[in-house]
């Protein structure tokens, strides 16, 4: 029980790394294009840009073997409609508020609602792919695929770079790989990270290494730090990417299992364990507040970064806090019975999925 508890605990750790630096990159970003500015935040999201989407698909695939071999009803129940009700939840919120309210265009609000069941909504395409690469898995699961082949394939997509205009069938081809790596990689991981647990000095070096070449093939020749959208040197290059983005995954778990051993971070873990609430509730906070912060002449990019992206994270928590204590408002984190598949409803099946599934 006691390694269960600690592989919970550097799987919480990763989750509130891997939410601490997406809620980065959408402040850096949205600060570079109202500003044109380049923050120090760029430099660390360009860093990070090999593995950070695709190491928050190989977290949510760790425990997926301890699930897979459900009945259908029960997995879809768990691992797709789950995740369907919030997308569909908060893209509801999202689009009303953006467009029918903000922008007082309610017909233009009722066109992106109809788009939103087949393109993935905004920042909210993670929760809706997080269904779509489960229920995938399922089926090839019960096919009998080759494991290995499975990899290769996905990896085979991954590397070719898909561009069908289909956003759903986009991301898919570019991040399965990385969610089915976690189902099938996880007993690798869980092995690597207690190892480094036991020899912090050696994970430390293979860290050090690990960063150096990282950095060497990110910042190459052909990088070009974009105000939105920076561009990986070698890092980009097909092959190239997909290792760096295991390969940073790998070391994202190993940083986060070293971390466990520190209480004063233990707060990166609980912000870990509720990283799905920060993930569907941080765009509206976030945009409200950059917008107030230029108006009112705050136009160091870096500091505008720093205190906008501190206002997105910390606004669903307190969101979440303000549900907890007073019951309103429970549907928001909380799916409802009538939610759920037909006999498949338990008590406060909320937006932050038990590590052990």
């Amino acid at each position: 029980m006691a390694i269960l508890q600690k592989r919970l605990d550097w799987v919480d750790m990763a989750k509130g790394l891997s939410i601490f630096l997406v809620v980065m990159m959408y402040a850096a970003a949205s600060v570079g294009e109202d500003t044109g500015g380049i923050s120090l935040f760029h430099w660390a999201i360009a860093f990070a840009t090999p593995f950070r989407m695709p190491e928050f698909f190989l977290i949510s695939g760790l425990f997926l073997s301890q699930v897979i071999d459900r009945p259908w009803r029960g997995f879809a129940d768990r691992r797709v409609v789950h995740y369907l009700y919030f997308y569909a939840l908060w893209a509801i919120i999202h689009i009303v508020f953006k467009v029918g309210l903000l922008a007082t265009n309610p017909l233009g609000a009722l066109e992106q609602l109809g788009w939103a069941v087949v393109q993935p909504y905004g920042v909210l395409w993670f929760i809706y792919m997080l269904a779509v690469v489960s229920a995938v898995t399922k089926v090839l699961h019960m096919l009998r695929a080759p494991v290995w082949g499975v990899f290769a394939v996905g990896a085979i997509l991954q590397m070719a770079a898909i561009h069908t205009g289909a956003y759903a069938i986009d991301q898919l081809a570019a991040y399965f790989v990385f969610f089915y790596a976690g189902f099938v990689l996880a007993p690798h991981l869980f092995r690597l990270t207690a190892w480094a647990t036991s020899n912090n000095a050696l994970a430390l070096v293979g860290l050090l290494i690990w960063a150096i070449l990282n950095t060497a093939l990110v910042f190459s020749p052909g990088f070009a730090m974009d105000p939105i959208h920076p561009v990986m040197g070698l890092a980009g290059l097909p092959g190239v990417h997909l290792v760096l983005a295991l390969a940073g995954t790998a070391a994202l778990c190993v940083i986060a299992a070293l971390l466990t051993r520190l209480p004063v971070m233990d707060w990166l873990r609980w912000m870990g364990s509720k990283s799905l609430i920060i993930y569907v509730a941080f765009v509206l906070p976030m945009g409200i507040a950059r917008t107030l912060l230029i108006k009112f002449g705050v136009l160091e990019p870096t500091l505008l970064t720093f205190i906008t992206m501190a206002v997105a994270i910390t606004s669903p928590l307190v969101l979440y806090w303000l549900v907890q204590r007073t019951g309103l408002g429970k549907f928001l984190f909380e799916r409802p019975r009538w939610a759920h598949l037909p006999g498949t409803a338990k008590p406060r099946d909320q937006l932050q999925a038990n590590p052990a599934e």
